[in-house]
C-alpha cells in the first residue's frame, strides 16, 4: 500500500517506520520531527494524503484533528482509508468520521495503547471505532504497528473505549501509589505488599505489570527515575476526555473525577510534569495526612 502518514512525533515516527520496514510505501508530514527511517517526507499534510491508499494521523489534539482532516480530506482519493491514531475527544472523532464518509472515504478512529515502547516494538493496541469494512482493511496494518485491534463499534467507539481504559488506569494507579504509602508507614516492606497484592484480591495491571514501587515487580518507569513511560501530563490529558465525555453523557464518574484533579494537581502545581505517572508514589511519600 501507498500510505501517508500525519504526525510524527514520539509515537508516529516509529509507527511509520515499521510501515515503511515491513515494505509498505510511506510518505510522512509534520511541522516539526525528522523523517523516520524508511520515509519520505511531503512538504504539506495534503500532499502526503494525495494519491495514497491510506491516510494514518498521529496528532495532539481533537482541534487540531480537525484541522488537519480540513486540510487532507480534499486531497485524498475516494475509497481511501482514514485511519486516526489520536486520542482526542468523541465527538472530534465522529465529527471527523462523518466528514470523512461524506467524501467517500473508509474512517476508522484507532487510539492505542502500549506507548513508546509498543510503538517502537510493534506491540500496540489498537481501540478501533468505525465500519466493519473499513476496520477489515485496516486490520492488516494494526498487524504491523501492534499486537492487538479490537473493533468497538461505530464511529468514536475506540476513543471511547481508550477513555474509559485510562481512567480506570488512572484511577488505579493512585490507588495502588496511596497503598504503598500507607504500608510504609505501617512499617510493611514494599516486597511483601507486592507479594501479597500481586496474588490477591488487589491484583492490577498497575501493581502487577507496572508497579511503581522501585525494585519491586517488573521493571517499570520506577526502576529508571520515573522516566516516561506514560507521562503525567498525557494521563490528565486523557483522564479530562474522560471527564468531558462523562458531562456530555451526565455520567456520574466521582472516582474518574477525583483523579482528574490529583493529576492536575501533580502535573500543574507540584513536580509531576515530564514524569511517569506512577510518580505518584514519591508525591505520597512525602505528604501526611491533610
Amino acid at each position: 500500500m501507498k500510505i501517508g502518514f500525519i504526525g510524527l512525533g514520539n509515537m508516529g515516527a516509529p509507527m511509520a517506520a515499521n510501515l515503511a520496514a515491513a515494505g509498505h510505501t510511506v510518505v510522512g508530514f509534520d511541522l516539526a520531527a525528522p523523517a523516520p527511517k524508511g520515509v519520505s517526507m511531503a512538504d504539506s499534510g495534503p500532499d502526503a494524503a494525495k494519491g495514497v491508499d491510506a491516510v494514518i494521523t498521529m496528532l495532539p489534539n481533537g482541534a487540531i484533528l480537525r484541522a488537519v482532516a480540513n486540510e487532507i480530506i480534499p486531497a485524498m482519493d475516494a475509497g481511501a482509508l482514514f485511519v486516526d491514531c489520536s486520542t482526542v475527544d468523541v465527538e472530534s472523532a465522529r465529527a471527523v468520521a462523518k466528514q470523512a464518509v461524506a467524501a467517500g472515504l473508509a474512517p476508522v478512529d484507532a487510539p492505542v495503547s502500549g506507548g513508546t515502547t509498543g510503538a517502537v516494538g510493534g506491540t500496540l493496541t489498537f481501540m478501533a471505532g468505525g465500519p466493519d469494512d473499513a476496520f477489515k482493511r485496516a486490520d492488516p496494518l494494526f498487524d504491523i504497528m501492534g499486537q492487538k485491534a479490537v473493533h468497538c463499534g461505530p464511529s468514536g467507539n475506540g476513543q471511547a473505549a481508550k477513555i474509559c481504559n485510562n481512567m480506570i488506569l488512572g484511577a488505579t494507579m493512585i490507588a495502588t501509589c496511596e497503598a504503598f504509602a500507607l504500608a510504609d508507614k505501617l512499617g510493611l516492606e514494599r516486597q511483601s505488599m507486592f507479594d501479597v497484592v500481586s496474588t490477591s484480591s488487589g491484583y492490577s495491571w498497575s501493581m502487577n505489570a507496572y508497579c511503581p514501587a522501585p525494585g519491586v515487580g517488573p521493571q517499570s518507569p520506577a526502576d529508571n527515575e520515573y522516566k516516561p513511560g506514560f507521562a503525567s501530563e498525557l494521563m490528565l490529558k486523557d483522564l479530562r476526555l474522560s471527564q468531558q465525555a462523562a458531562e456530555a453523557v451526565d455520567a456520574d464518574t466521582p472516582m474518574g473525577e477525583r483523579a482528574t484533579a490529583l493529576y492536575a494537581q501533580f502535573v500543574e502545581d507540584e513536580d509531576g510534569l515530564g514524569m511517569d505517572f506512577s510518580a505518584m508514589l514519591p508525591r505520597f511519600e512525602k505528604l501526611g495526612r491533610s
